[in-house]
């Protein structure tokens, strides 16, 4: 009797280390840290781009991210119990034909550490300034011929020294707040970025709005700068501004359809200067096969006080070779009225004499992993 209640004891034991053990494995299965990223690389070309000699010549170069940005990174969670996570992610972008850094930052993208619970998520450090959230409601997934374009980069910026809440979802109804701190002693606007993103998604149907604020050095919109030196720069709306995008998109079956706007206000620039800009767009994909995406957008814009305005048209296809690897082609034409030098890509060391007119594309290949 004694030694078969001695039995039953351990494998009563040896039952409650086994589930034991079980259930540290599975907590373990559930925190991870994973390396991820993409290699984007191709050939561009582009004509009437400005020369410093004040000529103007088409010009062939590698493509670098013209499709996407070529980035590495480290993301990482784990499982606090009752429902709550906490992640961290780090990342940064490079250009893969010259393996130069997108800036002096060792982590240029992204680098935040936060907590995603049933009351949302919290973000703490640097990340993707929040009108970023413009790719949603781009055509071209924010290629080089997009949305940033018409509006010199100000819907492309990153943001440092960020807070950002993300509510959760509720009837495909998702709210998002985010400031940058500024930093600056004895003031609590100097260099501030504001802003909130709200989306609503129902079936095929996905409908966006975006606000916020870019305040420059004197916490203000486009005010003239006083440099270290002494001397003054001119600030401008594409800098530091109010902005405010509206947009949605309609999937039926394979087609996918884009519309959006745009508008920039600048009160504080310099009189006479443009402190007003409104840019719209219309796009969609089709996915002629489950391979293939042909790509098909316009966009027009105009700044007020002379500043010009453009339209551009952009095509492109994206093909899938496989999960990870796609071959892309883009091309397109800027068209600029006026004072208008808006660039055909969004890099603007590329862009035409006032008035002028750009035409080019480019082709690669990108690589996921």
């Amino acid at each position: 009797m004694t030694q078969s209640i001695s039995t039953k004891t351990i494998l009563k034991a040896l039952g409650t280390a086994s589930l034991f053990g079980a259930c540290l494995a599975s907590a373990q299965a559930e925190d991870s840290v994973t390396i991820y990223g993409r290699v984007v690389a191709g050939v561009d070309v582009q004509s009437n781009v400005h020369q410093a000699n004040g000529a103007t010549g088409t010009q062939v170069r590698a493509a670098s991210n013209q499709w996407g940005t070529s980035m590495i990174g480290f993301k990482g969670k784990e499982d606090l119990g009752g429902g709550l996570n906490s992640f961290f992610l780090l990342e940064s972008g490079f250009g893969a034909t010259k393996g130069a850094t997108n800036g002096p930052e060792l982590f240029n993208r992204r680098s935040y550490v936060g907590l995603n619970g049933s009351a949302g998520s919290v973000k703490i450090g640097k990340n993707l300034f929040i009108d970023n959230d413009v790719w949603f409601l781009d055509p071209t997934g924010q290629q080089w011929i997009g949305t940033a374009n018409l509006v010199h980069g100000r819907n492309w910026g990153g943001a440092n020294n960020i807070i950002e809440y993300q509510t959760p979802t509720w009837g495909g109804f998702n709210a998002t707040f985010q400031t940058s701190l500024g930093e600056k002693a004895g003031s609590t606007t100097k260099g501030r970025k504001d802003g909130v993103s709200l989306v609503y998604e129902n079936q095929g149907l996905e409908l966006r709005a975006i606000y916020d604020l870019v305040r420059d050095a004197n916490g203000k919109y486009g005010s003239i700068k006083t440099n270290q030196d002494g001397t003054t720069t001119a600030g401008n709306v594409y800098d530091s501004s109010k902005e405010l995008i509206l947009g949605g998109t309609y999937t039926i079956d394979k087609l996918k359809m884009y519309l959006g706007y745009e508008n920039l206000k600048a009160p504080d620039v310099a009189p006479g200067s443009t402190d007003k800009v409104n840019h719209y767009w219309i796009g969609a994909n089709y996915q002629l096969s489950p391979a293939l995406t042909l790509i098909g957008s316009v966009f027009h814009v105009n700044a007020n006080n002379n500043g010009g305005s453009a339209n551009l048209f952009m095509a492109g296809l994206n093909y899938n070779l496989s999960k990870r690897t796609l071959l892309y082609v883009g091309a397109g034409t800027v068209r600029n009225s006026g004072a208008g030098t808006f660039s055909l890509e969004a890099d603007e060391a590329g862009a035409p004499l006032a008035g002028q007119s750009q035409t080019g594309g480019y082709f690669g290949i990108a690589h996921s992993f």
